[in-house]
């Protein structure tokens, strides 16, 4: 059993920037594709960005393309999501997720009801951008 602990989270002025960490347990990253995942009131769950086992492929839904990066250290068996130029629809709940079924970055980041049925969530970190 995976477990997935989100950190980072917090609240922050549209234009900043926050680094969100998911630190895995109980077996080694680099053999599962992660991803990062956002829940805001109201809205379904949705692919923010997603990396496959390697770190060779991600993938970016297009409303966060070019202000976030995704990243992994699979020696410290975390995955990381730098956010830069935050905006008030950025605010949501962030959850990481890990699936070993899928080969390609943006498959993961379409898949959350495999990661459901079979993958593993975190427990979710909110991120918050108002003035």
């Amino acid at each position: 059993q995976l477990q997935l602990v989100e950190s980072g989270g917090g609240l922050v002025q549209p234009g900043g920037s926050l680094r969100l960490s998911c630190a895995a347990s109980g077996f080694t990253l680099d053999y599962y594709v992660t991803g990062w995942f956002r829940q805001a009131p109201g809205k379904e769950r949705e692919g923010v960005s997603c990396i496959t086992n390697s770190g060779s492929s991600t993938y970016y839904t297009d409303s966060v393309k070019g202000r976030f990066t995704i990243s992994r250290d699979n020696a410290k068996n975390t995955v990381y999501l730098q956010m830069n130029s935050l905006k008030p629809e950025d605010t949501a709940v962030y959850y990481c997720a890990a699936l070993k079924h899928v080969t390609t970055a943006q498959a993961m980041c379409v898949s959350a009801h495999v990661i459901s049925a079979l993958g593993s969530w975190g427990q979710g970190t909110q991120v918050t951008v108002s003035s």
